[in-house]
């Protein structure tokens, strides 16, 4: 083997698929093609990319890790002594004791296998279940090629010492394990998913490593949507002065060469230099990922979704058009008695604006119906939320047997701050295969809308649906706060108590009015049953509704 003091490496930062195990090897026979055509000599993937992440309850079929194992050795023999592959995957604890797997990254060199590295420090945060699969790995060893000394770690492994958690969350630290073992280039495969202001903290923390080590630091990101996860890509390297030296593109699949040696210097292919986006550009590629990634994923081309002339549905229905395309993108709009003229106007030019197939059907007939059906059974109660959300079921079954006759995917258009304390209908507007805005607060939605128009150049959203108040329409003269604190206020008590955990008192003693305050907790605790049934929530923000928030459904309010 040809000895060396630097490797030309390739960071493959790819979008795989949740146990598709065939198409994710097909990837990867493709990038390992070009990474060789470039002149790389180590193409580097990652985490669990054979099995895509998160693999979640497919680790534990035994049948699913055989067929894994050996798409393993099939890409094993893609390399020899000059070409290596450094690829995540799901191993067989070699141990006789502790759970069944590790989470492990394969060195391929020479056609075979030559070194597998496990994960040790495994997440159970948030989104994270690790442990319920996986074994932590021991200290790795260092994988030798071409006379560079690399140290190999996965995901977690490099968060040991992040400077955003209260206190630290393990006992070791695998990356400065590795430095003491004299790794001269330090590799982190990752699957990391996308939260708001996260890039920015996870680039800070690797700097800090390389720059406190004095080494090379090379971190390849997953790339692409999984249920409600995002993967943003971001992959970085960064020299040994902590400087980054290489971004590879959010969001998007990208395959990159660099240059690292022994020594610390790092030389980057003249294209791998992007620059990060703008915090609401950042939020509209995810949502735009998230949703391409779900239908697309799923087996499905198009999407079908009510289109009520209000903030909330006209920008899910802008993210849809954008992420699959106009023509894969049909829009209802379905007014009731009290929908006011300027909403179906509203609705109406929008589609026109973005190409969209559109159709207009009232609900006024079938809600006579029910009304003229139940008010026996009323007993000459009055007009409440009972009348209010018999229309948005009514709604709710037109586009469900819509979705039903033609094979479109229904998008449900709540925004995080109405999901939090309740203001949505199950079984109407909360229908849907998946929640696009589902944590993006209201305030948000207006920026997602306004940065719409920015990129267009016009108001390609009416700004009548910006300026108007807003209003679910359910009964005359309705508006949002006639039940709702302003979603300045509203905004801010769900982000302390949601994402800062914040008590009571703490959000008082910040300025705020304590009705409003008592009331926003006391309905998101209510409502906890109400979220438990909603759609897949695409998880934008560091703490989403859904899979990391896990409450009881019945708590005090």
């Amino acid at each position: 083997m040809n000895q060396t003091s630097s490797l030309r490496i390739a960071l493959a930062q790819l979008n795989f698929k949740v146990g598709d195990l065939d198409g994710n090897v097909a990837r990867l026979r493709d990038e390992i093609e070009r990474a060789r055509q470039g002149g790389a000599q180590l193409l580097v993937t990652s985490e669990l990319a054979l099995t895509g992440y998160p693999p979640r309850d497919l680790l534990q079929r035994p049948d699913f890790i055989d067929a894994q194992l050996k798409t393993l050795d099939a890409l094993a023999r893609l390399t020899d002594e000059d070409f290596g592959l450094i690829v995540g995957y799901a191993d067989r604890n070699p141990h006789h004791q502790g759970r069944e797997l590790v989470n492990a990254a394969a060195f391929c060199l020479g056609g075979r296998v030559r070194q597998r590295v496990f994960k040790q420090l495994l997440p159970e945060y948030d989104v994270f279940d690790e442990a319920r699969y996986f074994e932590p790995g021991e200290p790795a060893s260092l994988v030798r090629f071409k006379g560079v000394k690399l140290g190999v770690s996965i995901c977690e492994d490099a968060w040991a010492r992040h400077q955003h958690w209260e206190q630290p969350r393990y006992a070791k630290d695998p990356i400065e394990a590795l430095v003491s073992a004299g790794a001269q280039v330090l590799i982190n495969i990752s699957a990391s998913p996308f939260a708001r202001q996260k890039r920015a903290a996870r680039e800070a923390m690797f700097r800090e490593h390389a720059e406190r080590h004095r080494r090379p630091l090379i971190f390849v990101n997953q790339v692409g949507a999984t249920d409600e996860l995002i993967f943003d890509g971001n992959s970085v390297v960064i020299d040994a002065q902590g400087e980054i030296a290489a971004r590879l593109p959010g969001f998007a699949q990208s395959c990159e060469l660099v240059e690292v040696s022994a020594q610390g210097e790092v030389t980057p292919h003249e294209s791998a230099d992007t620059e990060p986006r703008s915090d609401i550009a950042e939020l509209r590629a995810a949502l735009v990922l998230g949703t391409r990634d779900y239908v697309r994923k799923s087996g499905f081309k198009k999407v079908l979704l009510g289109l009520s002339g209000g903030i909330d549905s006209a920008v899910v229905v802008t993210l849809a058009a954008d992420a699959l395309g106009p023509e894969n993108v049909h829009a209802i709009a379905m007014p009731s008695r009290f929908s006011s003229r300027h909403s179906r106007d509203d609705a109406r030019t929008l589609a026109g604006n973005l190409g969209i197939e559109f159709d207009e059907i009232g609900i006024e007939q079938p809600f006579a119906a029910f009304l003229d059906q139940l008010g026996p059974h009323f007993g000459g109660r009055a007009f409440d939320v009972t009348e209010e959300n018999i229309q948005a079921r009514v709604r709710g079954v037109y586009l469900m047997a819509l979705s039903n006759k033609y094979g479109k995917l229904v998008l449900s258009c709540g925004n995080k701050s109405e999901m939090a304390v309740g203001y949505c209908t199950l079984y109407g507007d909360m229908c849907g295969a998946l929640s696009v805005i589902g944590d993006v607060p209201k305030l948000s939605v207006y920026a997602l809308a306004r940065e719409y128009n920015r990129l267009a150049g016009y108001d390609l959203i009416p700004a009548n649906i910006l300026e108007k108040a807003p209003s679910a329409e359910l009964r005359p003269d309705q508006r949002d706060e006639d039940s709702l604190p302003p979603y300045e206020v509203l905004d801010a008590i769900v982000d302390r108590y949601v994402e800062a955990r914040q008590s009571i008192d703490a959000i008082i003693d910040a300025g705020f009015e304590r009705a409003h305050v008592e009331r926003v907790i006391t309905l998101i605790r209510r409502n906890e049953y109400k979220r438990g049934q909603s759609a897949p929530i695409l998880r934008v923000t560091a703490k989403a509704f859904g899979t990391g928030w896990r409450y009881p459904l019945n708590i005090p309010g």
